[in-house]
């Protein structure tokens, strides 16, 4: 099956073609089939190609589609790699992104744009599996560009509503910022080894000075940072709650996110070698984990929380990815899959109960009417909040160690935000499933449970959150660290924990008392003394108020960079446009016309004037040449 990897992508694709041309034709439930049926069949592909390669002793496999560019010295082919890194990441995105395809066919089964919704849906899942697949950085890069503008039209999917559209731009432009500089990076790599070939470049990463290899490193890390969501360049990621929740379940769980933990992943030769580049990526993200976690502490639309909570756990990973713990990242990676598609998809099947309502202050009780999205939400909190045995506690606990080998500094902060992360998550479970309903009495004689097609997904995706942990248990519990050793042959060193036992478990036994003391101190202020959220911002402290309103990095932003923008944009065009261009462009033509005006003059008709005004003439020619001899 591995021969045929490009039937992994090709299946998206043609529901693509088949929705976008036809979709209006068809049935809303055979244009759901269809979206739906091309990703399980790429998830069925992607698991036969998985067994193959495990199986298998050759753990490097290139399959070659077609030449694509050659251009002097530049030849790059379209060809794919196949290795237990991207055959790891198939399954996520295939996998992941089916469940959030069967949870759709529900959730927007009402919505006159459903066909097209699947169509970039689908459009969506073929440029990340493309991204993943690549066997150079263009091709990644294709599929990197091509996710954000899926995201582009998804977020902005309600297009009629302005806000909407604007949270589409803001995470369009907000990408392309990031995207220069992995663009930049590509082509440092390719000046300094001829190449962007994966296969090719690794190999020689060590033949190059080590502050190119920081460059390119930076370089690459600053595409992540904007794909990824991490400081600065994170505030788009809240803003993209404005697309459908599948949307926000798809771009946090399974594809456009997870990107920027991909690509320093693979390119994880670099980060070895430069120090440097390790370090920042490891600040950058414990930053981003404790700054965006403690923004989760105030907010109450359910999604946004949600947002916050993504752009936390993205910032673990990269701390992971920057002590070097590479596979630890990437098996946090599929542990929040698991969870964050189950907290959005939970988050969506109570909007859906509520009639649209996102406002946790509004709800309350929900728990008795919609039992299985609460069960399974509960088991998704649990699970990201760390408690053993969920699957969020083992990833987590695995980067939190390696980090506590190289520096204890960054292993408290993250503790602090895996800490932040348990008390906003049973904030918003207690809030949302306990005490008294809070809403309308509409919004109450509304409530109802999901249909099947939402809550099965639901199901899954709660079986895998408890699960998913056996795929890294530790050695010392007498099991092999499955994930360590299945991406071994990718990572450019080994990274298993140098800790002794002891010393192991007395971190995970802090992890855990630390989350069961925060929840136990959650649950005493919203539950048995019943604080409710503020219902206005004046009611908050100075200290609250800064941190409800996201430290103003937004109206940050707006003064610093847009407004200056907006008045150079404005000066040039009054001076550069309006004065200088248009001045001599208008000034020519008036000009013209002005001369035009007097020499009109001389067109009298008499014929006696034309013979005068022609013998003068003449006779100023020869005058003229007389003199120049």
């Amino acid at each position: 099956m591995i021969k045929l990897a490009a039937l992994v992508p090709l299946f998206p694709l043609i529901g693509f073609l088949i929705n976008g041309f036809f979709g209006k034709k068809i049935s809303k439930g055979l244009s759901g089939t269809i979206a739906s049926l091309a990703v399980l069949a790429s998830f069925i592909v992607s698991l036969l190609i998985f067994f193959e390669l495990e199986a298998s002793s050759q753990k490097e496999n290139i399959v070659s589609i077609f030449s694509w560019i050659n251009s002097g010295s530049l030849h790059i082919p379209f060809e794919f790699l196949i290795d237990p890194l991207s055959s790891w990441f198939l399954l996520i995105i295939t996998g992941i992104g089916f469940l959030i395809h069967v949870y759709s066919t529900g959730y927007m089964h009402d919505d006159e744009g459903f066909s097209r919704f699947f169509t970039y849906l689908n459009l969506f899942v073929f440029f990340m599996l493309l991204l993943v697949l690549g066997n150079n950085y263009l091709i990644t890069f294709v599929g990197w560009e091509g996710v954000g503008l899926c995201s582009y039209l998804l977020i902005g999917f309600w297009y009629k509503n302005t806000a909407y559209n604007n949270a589409a731009k803001k995470a369009f432009v907000m990408n392309r910022i990031g995207d220069l500089g992995f663009l930049l990076g590509i082509i440092l790599i390719f000046v300094n080894f001829g190449s962007i070939t994966y296969t090719e470049i690794f190999d020689k990463a060590g033949t190059i000075g080590t502050g190119t290899v920081t460059a390119i490193a930076l370089l690459l890390f600053v595409g992540a940072m904007g794909k990824s969501a991490q400081l600065p360049l994170y505030t788009w990621l809240p803003d993209a709650m404005a697309g459908p929740t599948p949307v926000s379940a798809l771009i946090h769980a399974a594809t456009m996110v997870t990107a920027g933990i991909f690509m320093v992943a693979r390119s994880n030769v670099f980060y070895s070698i430069s120090e440097v580049a390790s370090h920042t990526v490891a600040i950058v993200g414990v930053v981003t984990a404790l700054f965006a976690a403690t923004i989760g502490l105030f907010q109450n639309d359910i999604k946004k929380i949600l947002a916050y909570s993504t752009v936390s756990q993205l910032g673990l990973m990269f701390l992971g990815l920057g002590v070097e713990a590479y596979s630890s990242a990437v098996f946090h990676v599929t542990t929040h899959a698991f969870f964050k598609a189950l907290l959005f998809l939970g988050a969506g099947s109570v909007i859906h109960a509520m009639g649209g309502e996102q406002d946790i202050r509004k709800m309350g009780g929900l728990r008795g009417k919609i039992r299985i999205t609460f069960i399974t939400m509960l088991i998704g909190t649990i699970a990201i909040s760390g408690i053993p045995p969920f699957s969020g506690f083992f990833s987590k606990d695995e980067i939190l160690a390696h980090t506590y080998e190289h520096s204890k500094t960054l292993w408290f902060l993250g503790m602090v935000a895996s800490m932040l992360t348990a008390f906003y998550m049973f904030r918003l479970l207690f809030l949302t499933f306990y005490g008294k309903f809070r809403g309308t009495h509409e919004q109450e004689h509304h409530l109802h449970e999901s249909p099947s097609s939402m809550t099965i997904p639901l199901v899954v995706l709660a079986v895998l959150s408890v699960a998913g942990g056996l795929l890294g248990l530790p050695e010392f519990w007498g099991m092999n660290n499955w994930m360590h050793h299945h991406l071994e042959p990718v990572i450019a060193r080994a990274n298993f924990s140098l800790l002794s036992h002891d010393t192991e478990w007395m971190l995970m036994g802090l992890a855990v008392a630390a989350a069961a003391a925060v929840i136990y101190f959650t649950y005493l202020v919203y539950m048995k003394n019943h604080v409710l959220p503020a219902t206005k911002e004046e009611e908050l402290k100075p200290w609250q108020r800064l941190i409800y309103n996201k430290y103003f990095v937004d109206e940050i932003y707006d003064a610093l960079i847009r407004k200056p923008l907006d008045f150079l944009s404005m000066a040039f065009h009054k001076f550069f446009d309006l004065q200088l261009i248009d001045g001599i462009v208008n000034g020519v033509g008036n000009s013209v016309k002005s001369i035009g005006s007097v020499v009109r003059l001389a067109q009298t008709g008499n014929i006696g004037f034309y013979v005068v005004s022609m013998t003068i003439g003449v006779v100023l020619i020869l005058l003229f040449t007389f003199l120049i001899k």
